[in-house]
């Protein structure tokens, strides 16, 4: 096996390098994480080690007469633009529902094939109440002609139906988001179908919205992953305030913070402009400052209106965090950044909050399964 020379010798699905395993069903070279998942499937579960398994000589030619180019070319030929295609770096969930899609079900094989995706989708699913944190069993529609997202308190779809527009934007207000819901649905297979459902209905509107873009224009505007979330201690603007703890999303530009990962109101968020226009990223806290906290790595983001206190729970967090707040001070801001600061990212479409509600269950589901 080690004499071959493959020219296209990466992961299948997500483009790491130094694979692992082969899969001996598909021709493909897989990671360690998901030769589980294709082991699970009986059309594909014949998978070998690299280095322990013992390669038979029509093996090893099956898999220099396919290869991952090769095969990416026939079981990707249709795949939409708006169906998330995840890396290494995601939750399980979605890694395994891409291979079962990709493989199993085979569904971006077919050019001119209408998807399951493109219909809109509508089911039960566990919504988390606004106010008291409980989960209740909803009926939901989500409809890509109306653009709009239905949920209904009965069974009954013909009444109490609380609509709202998918499209609509969401304006900053008060230090609160005016969210929808948190959903929970149980089965991994439909929790990834309302995900890209989601993502189909905004691609739709945007080539409403800009007939004129091309799909690799539009495509950076679906939904995105965060660069980093975690826990921090945060204290208030006097720096006289306790120092509480809470969940923070980082969003490009935008540092949100929450009391609760899977609250729907962020507390508050602060904007990261460049370093050029007064915003600095320093390790520690300013002498003298009131620290009553627990946790010691401290973190200082001085703005051009106030300076923001943190601390991280380790050394590697605290780290972990600078690196991403350093690397967004120092990227240049778009002109229309730059013109109207934190306010460019106050308008953001409703999926966007529900995706990353829908995320957040995904991430819970992966820590579950460990």
């Amino acid at each position: 096996m080690c004499s071959l020379c493959f020219s296209d010798l990466f992961i299948a699905h997500f483009s790491l390098s130094d694979p692992e395993w082969g899969s001996c069903s598909l021709g493909v070279f897989i990671c360690l994480a998901c030769s589980g998942v294709h082991r699970s499937i009986p059309d594909l579960g014949k998978v070998k080690s690299l280095r322990l398994s013992r390669w038979e000589d029509s093996e090893v030619q099956f898999m220099s007469e396919r290869g991952n180019d090769a095969m990416n070319a026939v079981y990707e030929a249709a795949l939409p633009v708006y169906y998330y295609k995840p890396t290494h770096r995601d939750c399980h969930v979605l890694r395994e529902q891409w291979i079962r899609a990709k493989y199993e079900r085979q569904e971006f094989m077919q050019n001119g094939k209408k998807l399951i995706y493109e219909d809109g989708v509508y089911g039960m699913l566990m919504k988390r109440g606004r106010d008291n944190g409980q989960f209740l069993n909803r009926r939901f529609v989500l409809s890509l002609r109306d653009c709009t997202l239905k949920y209904f308190t009965k069974l009954d779809v013909s009444v109490s139906a609380i609509l709202v527009n998918i499209l609509a934007v969401l304006f900053w207000k008060s230090s609160d988001w005016s969210c929808v819901c948190v959903s929970v649905c149980l089965l991994h297979q439909e929790i990834v179908e309302w995900f890209n459902c989601i993502r189909a209905a905004q691609l739709h509107y945007l080539k409403v919205a800009f007939p004129g873009a091309t799909d690799a224009e539009l495509k950076p505007k679906l939904t995105r992953s965060f660069l980093k979330e975690g826990y921090m201690e945060k204290t208030g603007p006097r720096q006289t305030e306790g120092f509480k703890k809470r969940w923070f999303t980082l969003d490009h530009r935008r540092l949100m913070y929450f009391k609760d990962p899977l609250d729907a109101f962020a507390k508050g968020e602060v904007f990261l402009g460049h370093r050029d226009h007064g915003y600095r990223i320093t390790i520690g806290l300013p002498a003298g400052t009131h620290y009553n906290g627990s946790w010691q790595y401290g973190i200082t983001i001085e703005t051009p209106d106030r300076s923001f206190l943190f601390t991280c729970e380790t050394d590697t967090e605290q780290k972990d965090w600078m690196r991403h707040f350093n690397a967004v001070i120092n990227t240049p801001m778009s002109p229309q950044e730059r013109r109207r600061g934190v306010n460019t990212f106050a308008r953001h479409c409703i999926f966007e909050v529900f995706c990353h509600m829908m995320v957040c269950v995904m991430n819970r589901l992966k820590y579950k399964s460990l």
